[in-house]
């Protein structure tokens, strides 16, 4: 997944959004519990009341997971770790990865600036989170490495450089020293020119 600062300021505003919409459904919440504790002290008939707002409960219900609904809808497909539509009909390189205490071990160090790479990520002892980092040290993206089962990563380099392959998730005492290079170069050039 090839993260851009097009990417960078749509996160800002659906972080934006998502921050709106919290609050809105603060505001909400915090109305129902004043609306009930001011009514509460009303001494009325429990069962109308009870028919009443059962049926509001009813509807409220379904609004919620029709909302639930679209939102996953929305937000699922844009998960790295699904195929990329683009992707199919595209040469892809496979590069196995497994990660060990306190290593990783991959079928290839060497990539290309614009090659699609499918990375195939396992665990042989403990959860690691894999994590491309480029030179600057910005996380260009991640997954999890699980024993027992493989996660596949796509990623396109745009860059020549070199990289780091860090863990992300502490998995023992030398975590901290749980870090691979690999180096990306222009298509037919070589790593010397990076």
């Amino acid at each position: 997944m090839i993260i851009t600062n097009n990417d960078r300021r749509r996160g800002l505003v659906l972080q934006d959004i998502a921050l709106v919409i919290s609050a809105a459904g603060i505001i909400f919440t915090a109305g129902v519990f004043l609306f009930v504790f001011f009514n509460s002290k009303k001494d009325e008939e429990y069962a109308p009341i009870q028919r009443k707002w059962y049926k509001v409960r009813t509807v409220w219900f379904v609004v919620l997971i029709a909302l639930i609904m679209i939102a996953s809808a929305g937000t699922l497909r844009q998960l790295p770790y699904f195929a990329d539509p683009e992707i199919r009909g595209y040469d892809i390189t496979r590069v196995d990865v497994e990660a060990f205490q306190y290593g990783w071990e991959m079928s290839q160090l060497e990539f290309e600036v614009g090659e699609r790479y499918e990375f195939h990520v396992t665990s042989r002892d403990v959860n690691h989170g894999f994590g491309i980092y480029n030179e600057d040290a910005e996380l260009l993206t991640q997954v999890q490495a699980m024993p027992d089962y493989t996660n596949v990563l796509y990623h396109t380099f745009e860059e020549p450089g070199t990289y780091e392959i860090l863990c992300m998730e502490y998995c023992g005492i030398a975590h901290h020293m749980m870090i691979t290079e690999i180096f990306v170069r222009e298509p037919g050039g070589s790593i010397d020119e990076s």
